[in-house]
């Protein structure tokens, strides 16, 4: 079976799951004599919460699931369906693909023009990043994604980690994303970086004439199947590029991006005078 629909059959038990428990959750509240609102009140939750684990949209924690079988009297059944539901997916589903091929490639190239990317990300930095989301995320969805944003960084411990290139554009050094420590802490990491073997970081400085990036960020990705393949994201999703013509004219922008953006050398001290103002 193809990966892509092993994911999908697991993220549709993963829903049905979800609306089961949310189910069982209305039908015990009901059986004890409570509201949504009511409920609400007693464990301390906020009512968008309740309702969105009612209808199957939000999973339900552990501990949650703990107060409510006590609450409700149910005899741990929230906990044990808790305990058995399907593991979460960690990613979108538009950008699941991409995360597998990631994890995996021999080689990385990253154009960033707004963000650090993720790969590069401190924690903090990574929780600001999940913190400026609008529609806002709920907490827990946040330390979720924060958590599953550092295991990707898990593939420069590989015994035989990727050969990555990066790179950003000097507005996203300017940004104080998360506030001063946070910006610090990041530019910290960031030199850090530049040293590693394997990993070339550049940036691409302001008033240049030229510029082969204006359409946008991308990745391009190199597989253990030496397949070449470009991802993009949107605002609402994103695109896997496989086909060999539309990939080599993205390979084409990054060549010319690494040539117009400064060499790793004036990058790493375009980092140490902005560490140095901080």
């Amino acid at each position: 079976m193809h990966p892509g629909a092993r994911r999908t059959g697991a993220r549709k038990k993963n829903a049905s799951a979800m609306r089961l428990i949310g189910r069982q959750v209305a039908l015990f509240r009901r059986a004890a004599g409570y509201t949504q609102e009511s409920l609400c009140e007693v464990l301390c939750v906020e009512y968008d919460t309740l309702a969105s684990i009612e209808q199957g949209r939000r999973p339900l924690k552990p501990d949650l699931a703990e107060q409510l079988d006590e609450l409700l009297d149910t005899k741990g059944a929230l906990a044990v369906a808790v305990e058995n539901l399907p593991e979460m997916d960690k990613y979108p589903v538009w950008a699941a693909e991409f995360i597998d091929r990631e994890r995996e490639a021999v080689a990385i190239g990253s154009y960033e023009n707004q963000v650090v990317p993720g790969l590069l990300q401190t924690e903090e930095y990574a929780r600001a990043v999940f913190r400026s989301k609008v529609p806002a995320l709920h907490e827990d969805d946040r330390e979720d994604q924060v958590t599953a944003r550092m295991e990707r960084q898990e593939i420069f411990q590989r015994k035989e980690p990727p050969t990555a290139s990066f790179i950003l554009s000097e507005a996203v050094l300017r940004d104080r994303l998360g506030g001063r420590n946070v910006y610090v802490q990041q530019l910290r990491t960031l030199r850090t970086h530049s040293e590693r073997p394997g990993i070339t970081v550049q940036f691409m400085p302001f008033k240049r004439e030229t510029h082969a990036g204006l359409n946008g960020p991308f990745v391009l990705l190199e597989t253990t199947d030496h397949e070449h393949l470009a991802y993009m994201e949107t605002q609402r999703g994103s695109i896997l590029v496989s086909e060999p013509s539309e990939v080599s004219v993205l390979a084409q922008k990054y060549a010319m991006l690494r040539t117009q953006a400064l060499n790793p050398e004036d990058s790493r001290s375009l980092l140490d005078r902005l560490l140095g103002e901080s």
